[in-house]
C-alpha cells in the first residue's frame, strides 16, 4: 500500500513544488536505490545514488558547496569541494559502516563510465559518499553493503517520482523515534526573469520525539507512545540540487540553509548527530578544469539576489523530512531485539491539522 505524502494529508506546506515534488524535478538529475532487506540476516540497509546530470562518457564539474552543522558523521570528497567549489561523479548515501564499500563501488562505476578519462590520463575519482547509522534496525557490523550494491543503485538511477521511506540507504533509519529514511521535495523559484528548481533529498535518522514539531504543531508531544531513546544517536544527510547557475561560494550558502530546514522540526543538532549538507548546481557543466584554458569565464547569479533560493532550500528540506516520516511503517529492532520502531500515524497527523 502506498502511504500518503505530507501534502496528501492536507498539511499547509508553503511554496510551490515541481512536477514530482522531488529532487528529480531538477532537469537531468536521476536517483537510484539498492534496498537490502532480509529479516533472517538482521539486514535492513542499502544505498541511495544521485546522478546530478547525464554526463555522456566524460566527467564534467558539478559546482558545489558543503556545510556541516555537526560533524559526527562522514561525507567524502568535501575537502576538495571546499577548496575547488566542485566535484565530479555521483553522490551516494548509505550506512556508517558501508562508506568504504560504497566508495569502492562508486569509484568502479566512474572508471567504467568515464573510461577514456581514466585510462588515457592521470585521473582520480573522488565520489561523494555520505552516511547515517542504522544499527538499531540493521546488523551494521555484518557489513551487508558491498561495492556491487553501490553499482546497482547507480544503474537504477532514473528521473520521475522518488520512492521514500525505507528505500536505499534510508531503509534502516529512524527519525524523531519514528521510522524515518529517505524523503524528498522541491520548489519552483522565479528569479531574474528565469524559472529555476530547488530540490532536496534527505536521509533522515535524527531527533528525539519530544522535539518533533511539524508546521508549528507539537506533534512529538501529542504522539508520545513507543519511545526508544533518551538521547540523540542519529544523523541527517541533506542533498540540495538546483539548475540555477551559482558559484561555489553561493552553493555553500545554500547548503547552510539546510540547517534552518531541519531546525524547523525542533532538532538542535545533537552532539552525536552528523548533520552534513551538500548543495550543487547542474548548470554550466563545461569541461574539466584540467582541460580548460588558463582564462575561464563563467556566469552565475549575483549573491545579492539569492534570497528566494535560500527560502526554497529551507522549505524543500522541511518538507522532505516530513515526507520521510509519513512514509515510515512499523519496523522491528535488531539492537536491542524485540521492540518496534513505529511508523508515524498519518491519520492522527491529519487530524492534528484538521482542527
Amino acid at each position: 500500500m502506498t502511504r500518503p505524502r505530507a501534502r496528501d494529508l492536507g498539511l499547509p506546506l508553503p511554496g510551490t513544488p515541481g512536477r514530482w515534488n522531488a529532487i528529480t524535478d531538477v532537469p537531468g538529475l536521476r536517483v537510484g536505490f539498492c534496498t537490502l532487506t532480509d529479516p533472517a540476516r538482521n539486514m535492513r540497509t542499502g544505498v541511495t545514488a544521485i546522478l546530478p546530470r547525464p554526463d555522456e562518457g566524460a566527467p564534467a564539474p558539478v559546482w558545489a558547496g558543503h556545510y556541516a552543522l555537526n560533524g559526527n558523521g562522514e561525507m567524502t570528497g568535501t575537502h576538495w569541494i571546499d577548496d575547488a567549489g566542485y566535484f565530479t561523479g555521483p553522490v551516494c548515501i548509505t550506512n556508517t559502516h558501508g562508506v568504504g564499500a560504497v566508495h569502492h563501488g562508486a569509484t568502479r562505476w566512474m572508471i567504467d563510465s568515464y573510461r577514456d578519462h581514466f585510462q588515457k590520463g592521470h585521473a582520480w575519482a573522488m565520489p561523494v559518499v555520505a552516511e547515517t547509522y542504522d544499527g538499531i534496525l540493521n546488523d551494521i557490523n555484518a557489513l551487508h553493503v558491498t561495492p556491487d550494491h553501490a553499482i546497482a543503485a547507480l544503474r537504477d538511477a532514473r528521473t520521475g517520482p522518488v520512492a521514500e521511506g525505507a528505500t536505499g540507504g534510508g531503509n534502516g533509519m529512524i527519525c524523531y523515534e519514528f521510522k524515518g529514511g529517505t524523503g524528498t521535495a522541491s520548489r519552483r523559484v522565479a528569479l531574474a526573469g528565469q524559472d529555476y528548481v530547488m530540490g532536496a533529498l534527505v536521509q533522515a535518522n535524527h531527533g528525539l520525539r519530544p522535539w518533533l514539531t511539524i508546521l508549528g504543531r507539537p506533534v512529538g508531544r501529542l504522539m508520545p507512545e513507543g519511545r526508544l531513546m533518551d538521547r540523540e544517536t542519529g544523523s541527517i544527510i541533506v542533498i540540495l540540487a538546483t539548475d540555477a547557475p551559482l558559484s561555489g561560494l553561493s552553493l555553500r550558502q545554500i547548503a547552510k540553509r539546510a540547517a534552518i530546514g531541519i531546525g524547523r522540526h525542533g532538532t538542535p543538532g545533537g552532539n552525536s548527530s552528523g548533520d552534513i549538507f551538500l548543495a550543487f548546481s547542474v548548470a554550466d557543466p563545461g569541461p574539466m578544469p584540467q582541460q580548460s584554458p588558463p582564462l575561464v569565464t563563467r556566469e552565475f547569479l549575483n549573491g545579492e539576489y539569492l534570497d528566494p533560493l535560500y527560502l526554497a532550500a529551507v522549505e524543500a528540506v522541511e518538507e522532505a523530512v516530513i515526507n520521510a516520516l509519513v512514509a515510515g511503517e512499523d519496523t522491528p529492532t535488531v539492537k536491542p531485539p524485540g521492540r518496534i520502531v513505529p511508523g508515524l500515524d498519518t491519520e492522527r497527523l491529519r487530524a492534528i491539522f484538521a482542527t
